[in-house]
């Protein structure tokens, strides 16, 4: 799981974010980027990439080249060829159309598909609604708000039973008291 929408009406259409950039890498224009991918290189498959300043609106830009580079990704993007151009950037999110993302296997979701889900006890509970969700190594956990802020771990199985994106559910094994 991963990635994070924050945008548009038609589910293919979305673009959701994963990553964003962090800070100008050297003298010609390229920048850092954190990725939120699985695969701390999974940004470099894409050749075009949308940005969104804070406050702003997308807009699509292409990648010249990448690498991956200790815990995040060195870029070079068209148009940006030195340090002032990439400064610029600093806080700038990354998307990828969700028509453009891998298909998710059986009972795999990207956290775009989670949050927003009413979260449901057993017991027929509704805990609140997934806000976002965040990895701890081990798991990822929803971060459930209702009544007040619950945290579940995603263990499918487990603690998830069921995740039902048509009537927009997750049927959890939780006490709510825990």
């Amino acid at each position: 799981m991963s990635g994070e929408d924050r945008s548009g009406d038609a589910a293919a259409d979305r673009i959701l974010v994963m990553g964003h950039i962090a800070a100008p890498f050297g003298i010609r224009g390229w920048v850092h980027v954190m990725p939120y991918t699985e695969q701390q290189g999974g940004l470099l498959n894409y050749a075009r990439w949308y940005l969104r300043r804070p406050g702003g609106d997308w807009q699509e830009t292409g990648v010249v080249q990448g690498r991956v580079q200790g815990k995040g990704l060195v870029v070079q993007l068209e148009g940006c060829d030195d340090r002032d151009g990439a400064a610029g950037w600093n806080g700038t999110e990354i998307g990828i159309p969700r028509s453009r993302l891998p298909a998710t296997g059986s009972n795999e979701y990207y956290w775009s598909d989670l949050t927003g889900l009413r979260v449901i006890t057993l017991s027929g509970r509704e805990l609140g609604r997934v806000d976002h969700l965040f990895e701890t190594g081990s798991n990822d956990v929803l971060v459930v708000q209702g009544e007040q802020e619950y945290l579940v771990p995603y263990i499918p199985g487990q603690v998830v039973h069921t995740v039902d994106l048509a009537a927009g559910q997750i049927r959890v094994d939780w006490d709510p008291d825990f």
